[in-house]
């Protein structure tokens, strides 16, 4: 519904009364709903809009959450099922899959984090400054016992925990892979978001809903955001993919040289 701006009220008009010549003061009439109207046209610069705000989602109820949770548990099959509180929290277990096309820096020489570091919450990464860079491997998985109330960000830096990469959490990103219409598509979480609801929404099957940390891709890179031996990490790495890709096409073009010159052997033996 759109009001139509109203003309000032201090505004005269003249007007001829039946043809005496005549003056009267003009009283702008009430705003017409345009929605009544059935003209279209379009809307004029100033012109309010009077649709009512859509209202947010309804949160569920408890009771609509046992329900979800007992049909979600029915479905698992690895006994990995969600448990619901009196409070009307709940935990569960998600996998995210990790697809880094980019190195991770990692403390040097530091052993991985012990059952009794994780009891203790004892961060080895914390005992040295030195820094090294590595590639995870790309069909990574990781599973995490989470809360409802457990955020995307809070999942990214349990995940950097575990793995002990000390990168800052900014770089990574959480998305969630769906398969529509034969295809496969990445949505990219908002760091407030509860991926335990999402799973719990979408079923325990992974087909429907799967969790990828991947970076995250905002533009340019913000190289200041590295460190000098991060940076320096990263000159080796891209030096050794240059010296890789520059053999390739050293021995695809050598192949073909080699090729060429056969066939140019063996036309000089024929007769013309």
């Amino acid at each position: 519904c759109r009001l139509a701006p109203a003309r000032s009220a201090a505004r005269e008009e003249r007007e001829d009364t039946a043809g005496r010549g005549g003056w009267r003061r003009f009283i702008p009439p009430p705003p017409v709903c345009q929605a009544l109207s059935h003209r279209s046209c379009n809307k004029p610069e100033g012109w309010n809009d009077c649709k009512p705000p859509e209202e947010p989602p309804r949160p569920p109820t408890l009771q609509e959450i046992k329900q979800k949770i007992e049909s979600y548990n029915a479905r698992e099959k690895d006994c990995l099922g969600m448990k619901l509180s009196e409070d009307g929290s709940y935990t569960g277990f998600i996998k995210v899959h990790l697809k880094l096309r980019r190195p991770v820096t990692v403390p040097a020489g530091i052993r991985p984090q012990s059952i009794y570091d994780a009891i203790k919450d004892v961060d080895p990464a914390a005992t040295t400054d030195k820094r090294t860079s590595f590639y995870l491997p790309l069909d990574a998985v990781k599973q995490l016992h989470i809360s409802s109330s457990t955020t995307v960000s809070e999942v990214i830096q349990g995940l950097l925990k575990k793995f002990m990469v000390v990168d800052n959490p900014q770089k990574f990103a959480l998305f969630k892979r769906i398969h529509k219409d034969g295809q496969v598509l990445f949505q990219k979480l908002s760091i407030a978001d509860c991926p335990l609801y999402l799973r719990l929404l979408a079923g325990p099957d992974t087909d429907v809903l799967s969790f990828v940390l991947k970076e995250n891709e905002t533009g340019e890179v913000e190289w200041d955001a590295f460190s000098i031996p991060e940076l320096q990490n990263f000159l080796t790495i891209l030096e050794k993919e240059e010296q890789d890709k520059v053999q390739q096409v050293q021995k695809k073009y050598n192949k073909f040289r080699q090729k060429l010159e056969e066939a140019l052997r063996k036309s000089q033996g024929k007769p013309a």
